[in-house]
């Protein structure tokens, strides 16, 4: 019971770091090369595939290290 509660402490903590890190921009999350930016006229449609891809995998990751 405690080291899941450790484990969950530690996963929550990078999790902030990490979410504090994309903040303030020091991580290029939604500026990755397979993220598609189309501007016409006036619009502009942002489509982040490679940023969705990237995150799925770390929150697999750490779903699996929770398990």
């Amino acid at each position: 019971m405690r080291a899941t509660v450790g484990r969950v402490l530690v996963l929550a903590g990078i999790g902030l770091v990490l979410a504090g890190l994309v903040w303030a921009g020091k991580l290029p999350l939604f500026r990755l090369p397979g993220d598609l930016r189309i501007t016409r006229g006036g619009w502009v449609i942002h489509l982040p595939l490679a940023t969705c891809g990237l995150l799925s995998a770390v929150v697999s990751l750490a779903l699996y290290l929770l398990r």
